[in-house]
């Protein structure tokens, strides 16, 4: 068409790049976030993601998991470097999350399957185990 595609755009067309890196730990948005093995005893939990989403019927959603895998892909461009989170995502429908009125306190259901985030919409949560908020519930500070 006699028309020149920028660069960056170029490199983007082709896919990334067949090898990635993976880290046990990522820096973005003001938090450190860990993986789950990673983080195994130590004294801080890193591992918690919200984000924040709305869905096509315009309400607002938030989605809750834990980070599992941090993978860095690379677009055939030093420039185009796009880090992703392999999250387990937590049940944010209906039936899967209830908010106490009292306390603000999101109590979620996990059994989602999605995977893949990107790291940049990530902001980071902390998960604690209440009994009394039922089996396979964890609730979110």
């Amino acid at each position: 068409m006699g028309r020149s595609v920028p660069k960056s755009l170029s490199s983007l067309s082709l896919g990334p790049e067949r090898k990635c890196k993976c880290y046990n730990g990522y820096f973005v948005n003001g938090y450190v976030f860990h993986t789950e093995e990673y983080g195994q005893g130590r004294k801080t939990y890193n591992n918690g993601v919200c984000v924040k989403g709305s869905t096509s019927s315009e309400l607002e959603v938030d989605y809750y998991g834990r980070l599992e895998e941090v993978v860095e892909l690379q677009y055939h461009n030093e420039q185009n470097i796009v880090f992703l989170f392999k999250c387990y995502w937590y049940d944010t429908t209906d039936r899967g999350i209830r908010v106490d009125s009292h306390y603000g306190l999101v109590e979620i259901k996990s059994n989602m399957n999605d995977v893949f985030v990107f790291a940049k919409q990530c902001q980071q949560v902390y998960y604690t185990h209440t009994p009394s908020f039922g089996k396979d519930r964890s609730r979110v500070d």
